[in-house]
C-alpha cells in the first residue's frame, strides 16, 4: 500500500484533473450547446483546461521517464511507448471509428484524410469548426511522448546533462513563446487563431512546466522538499497567478501582441505552482479529498472524447424540442450523460487494454494510483 504521503498527493492531482474536465465540458457546452458562456466568467475561460491538462502531462511523463534516470535503472523505450500506445490509443480510435461511421451526425465543415488521423498530426493546419477538433490536444500529446524520452536519454549521455536539461527546458520554453509571437507579427495571428491555438509550435511549450517539476523533484530533492513544506504558499500564488495570466490573456492586455506571445506559457507555469501546491502533503489543495473528483480524474480522458459528439448529437434535437439548454436541469442532464458515456468508454474500451498493459509490462515497484492525463 503505497505511503500516507503518496496518496495525499494523489488526491491533489485528482483534484486538479477533475477541475480540467469540468472547466472543458462548460467551455464546450457554451460552444456546441448553448451559443453563450452559460457558466459565466468560469465559463469564458474553460478552454484553459487543456493548459492545466497539459502541464499534469508534463509532469506525470517526465517523472516516469526522469525518475527511472535518477535511480539508474534501464529505461526501455520499447516498454514505454507500448505502454504510452495502450493507454491512449484504444480509446481514441474507438471515437474515431464513431466520427467516421457517423459523418451525417459529427461531421465538421470539412474532414481531414483519415491518416492524419491514425498518425496524429490532424492538428497540422487544423481549422474551427472541422472535424473532431478536440482531437488537437491528443497530437500535441502524442508528439511529446515520442520527443521527450528520446531528449532526456540524449541529454544523460551529456557532459552536465543537468544544467543541459534546464537549459534546454528554458530554451524550449522561450521557442514556444518566439513561434507565436513571430505567427502575430508576420501574420497577425493572435492567441486564439486556429493557426496558433492548434499548432504544435505554439503549444508544446505548456508540457514544460510540469516536466521541470519532475526534474526538480528527481534530481534537486532537498530544494523540491523544501518548496513543497510552503504549501499553502505555492497554493495562494498559483491561484493569484492563474487569474491574473488569464485575465491578462483574456483582455489582451497589455497589448494583443505581448498577450499572444508570453500568454500560454504564463498560464501553465501558474498550473505548475497549483500542481506543486497539490504535491505539497501540508497545502490544503494536497490534503483536500473533493468527492467524486478521483473518479472523475480517471474517467476524465473517455470523458475527454466523448462528451464533445454527444453535445454536438443533443444540441439540436433540444433546440428542436424548444428545450431551454441554459435551464440548470438541462446542464446537469447534458453533464450527467457525458459522464456516464466516459465512464462506459472508460470500462468498456480502455480498462481491458489497461489490464492487458499491466500483465505485458508490469510496474517494477508499487505507485500511487494517480488517473493518466486527457
Amino acid at each position: 500500500m503505497p505511503p500516507k504521503n503518496e496518496l495525499i498527493r494523489a488526491s491533489g492531482l485528482d483534484t486538479l484533473r477533475a477541475i480540467a474536465i469540468a472547466l472543458v465540458l462548460m467551455s464546450h457546452y457554451g460552444g456546441f450547446v448553448s451559443g453563450k458562456d452559460t457558466f459565466g466568467v468560469v465559463g469564458s475561460v474553460g478552454w484553459t483546461g487543456v493548459d492545466l491538462f497539459f502541464v499534469l502531462s508534463g509532469y506525470l511523463i517526465g517523472n516516469q521517464i526522469l525518475s527511472a534516470i535518477a535511480r539508474k535503472e534501464d529505461f526501455s523505450l520499447k516498454a514505454f511507448f507500448a505502454k504510452r500506445l495502450l493507454r491512449t490509443l484504444p480509446n481514441y480510435y474507438f471515437m474515431l471509428a464513431v466520427y467516421f461511421l457517423l459523418p451525417g451526425l459529427l461531421s465538421g465543415s470539412s474532414t481531414t484524410p483519415l491518416w492524419r488521423f491514425l498518425t496524429f498530426t490532424q492538428n497540422v493546419g487544423l481549422a474551427y469548426g472541422q472535424t473532431f477538433t478536440h482531437s488537437w490536444s491528443l497530437c500535441i500529446e502524442e508528439q511529446f511522448y515520442l520527443a521527450l524520452p528520446l531528449v532526456a536519454l540524449a541529454v544523460v549521455r551529456c557532459k552536465r546533462p543537468l544544467a543541459i536539461a534546464w537549459c534546454l527546458i528554458g530554451a524550449a520554453i522561450a521557442a514556444g513563446m518566439l513561434a507565436r509571437g513571430s505567427a502575430f507579427v508576420l501574420h497577425e495571428y493572435d492567441a486564439f487563431s486556429a493557426e496558433t491555438y492548434y499548432s504544435t509550435w505554439c503549444r508544446f511549450d505548456e508540457l514544460l512546466p510540469g516536466v521541470a517539476i519532475a526534474l526538480l523533484k528527481n534530481f534537486h530533492g532537498a530544494l523540491y522538499e523544501k518548496i513543497l513544506a510552503k504549501g499553502n504558499v505555492l497554493l495562494a500564488a498559483g491561484l493569484a497567478a492563474v487569474v491574473a495570466t488569464l485575465y491578462c490573456v483574456k483582455q489582451e492586455f497589455p497589448d494583443p501582441m505581448l498577450s499572444t506571445t508570453f500568454g500560454f506559457s504564463l498560464v501553465a507555469i501558474s498550473y505548475a505552482v497549483l500542481v506543486m501546491a497539490a504535491l505539497s502533503p501540508t497545502s490544503l489543495l494536497g490534503r483536500l479529498r473533493v468527492p467524486g473528483a478521483t473518479q472523475l480524474a480517471l474517467w476524465s480522458y473517455a470523458i475527454y472524447l466523448i462528451h464533445k459528439p454527444i453535445f454536438m448529437v443533443a444540441a439540436p434535437r433540444l433546440r428542436e424540442m424548444k428545450v431551454d439548454v441554459n435551464a440548470p436541469l438541462t446542464v446537469l442532464l447534458l453533464f450527467a450523460v457525458s459522464i456516464v458515456a466516459g465512464w462506459l468508454l472508460f470500462r468498456c474500451v480502455e480498462t481491458p487494454f489497461m489490464q492487458l498493459r499491466a500483465r505485458w509490462y508490469p510496474s517494477r515497484r508499487a505507485a500511487p494510483q494517480l488517473a493518466p492525463a486527457a
